[in-house]
This record gives structure tokens, sequence and C-alpha cells, in this order.
């Protein structure tokens, strides 16, 4: 159970990081939110203290490493370990590759990929000492087939799915019971989509999401399941997808 556990989230401040937070509280867990809205931070700290959890919360850019190093900082300082970190932080500002966005293709990098390096990076010494800790990684079905408009994004989904089997096999080889696992969501009404920034994609995935997306407490609960497994076994990755969508 996540009780009592002490769980980091990145991009914390809405969607599946908020969800989770919420979930996770009530069964009394100590959750360490980073994000960059600070404001929205402060206000889903104060629900989580009434839904029976901890929290304290941080501002964090996962594009900076001092900055997620300094989050996981907070949870040692706080609550004295980690036992789960949860990298949720990620955007998808998907285009056509002929449009050349460039800034779009290094922030997915930067986030996505990056973000999700750095937080494994700042958690495994901690878990590796106290011998325990769970890796949780949001990748995407985006990250199992790439479509047109997908390309940059699909490809940093593909490599989260990537580092997180080298990390898993890492983890086997150190014998430190870490467990790794990545959750694949489908369509789920998140506020992802506000991130696109091509406005004839975005047009065609909001009537997609309108059509088929789920609650985003659906991967929130998947999120609550592989942490309340017990410590001898690990979902390493799970897919979550509307019943009705077909891709």
């Amino acid at each position: 159970m996540a009780d009592e556990k002490v769980v980091v989230i990145t991009g914390a401040s809405s969607g599946i990081g908020e969800a989770s937070a919420e979930l996770l509280a009530k069964d009394g867990a100590k959750l360490v939110l980073g994000a960059r809205r600070e404001n929205l931070l402060k206000e889903i700290s104060e629900k989580v203290e009434k839904l029976g959890g901890q929290a304290v919360y941080q501002s964090t850019d996962v594009t900076d490493d001092d900055q997620v190093e300094s989050l996981a900082k907070l949870a040692i300082d706080k609550f004295g370990r980690i036992d789960v970190w949860i990298n949720n932080a990620g955007i998808m500002p998907q285009s056509i590759l002929s449009e050349k966005k460039i800034q779009d293709w290094n922030n997915m990098i930067d986030i996505n990929i990056k973000g999700t390096l750095y937080g494994i990076g700042a958690a495994i010494p901690y878990m590796d000492k106290q011998k325990s800790g769970h890796i949780i990684n949001v990748s995407s079905v985006a990250g199992h087939q790439a479509h047109q408009g997908s390309a940059v994004y699909s490809a940093t989904k593909y490599a989260v799915r990537a580092i997180s089997e080298s990390l898993r096999q890492e983890m086997v080889d150190a014998k430190n019971n870490v467990r790794v696992t990545v959750v694949s969501p489908g369509a789920i009404n998140t506020g992802l989509l506000s991130s696109v920034t091509d406005p004839q994609v975005k047009a065609g995935m909001e009537k997609f999401y309108e059509a088929y997306s789920i609650p985003v407490e659906r991967v929130a609960l998947t999120i609550k399941q592989a942490i309340d497994l017990p410590a001898d076994a690990a979902w390493n990755e799970v897919v979550i997808r509307p019943t009705n969508q077909l891709g």
C-alpha cells in the first residue's frame, strides 16, 4: 500500500500528477510535489492535507538538473527517504516535420527525455542507499506507435520506454530492490492538448479526445496499483487506453 510512503511527483500541478497526488493522499502518503506553477502546487498541497496525506512542494523546472536535485533533497530533508519517484512532467506540441518547429522539438527533448533522466539521476542514489524504491516513468501510447505529426513526441516517449528498460536491468544487476514501471496512457482527459502548437493538428486531436478520452483518475489508479504491488514484484510496463480507442 502507498500508506506512509514518500512519493515525489514531477509535473504535479495538473493532470496525471495532480490526480495521483490526491489519490495517494487518501492512503496517507507523504508527497513531495514539483512543477513550475507554484501557485497550483500550493492549492494541491492543501487539498492533499485535507485528504489525509502530507505534502511539501517546490517550484521545479525539470529541464534544470539542479532544480530536480533540489526537489530530491527536499524529500530527504522533510521525510528522510524517497520510496517512489514519478517522472510525470511532459509536453506534446505535435506538428508535421516539414514545419521545422525547432523550439518545440527542443522543448520536448528537454522536458520529456532529459527531465526523466534528471529525475532518475536524482532519486537513484537515495534508493540505492536504502536498498528499496520505485521509479515510475510516464510514457504514452505514442511511444508504441508513431503517426504523422507525432514524430518528435513519439520519439521522446519511445525514449522513455528505452530508458526505463535499461534502468530496470541496471537495478536488477545492482540488487538494490528498486522497481521500475513505465505507464503508457492513451487518450486521457488532461491539459496536455494545450501544448499542441499546430492549429490543424490540435483541432483533429481535440475532436478525437472529445470522442474517446477517459478521466485522468484512471491513470492515477493504475499508478497506485503499481505502487501497491508487493515489493517482490513489479509492473514493468502498463498500457492504458480508453476501451474504445483503436490506436
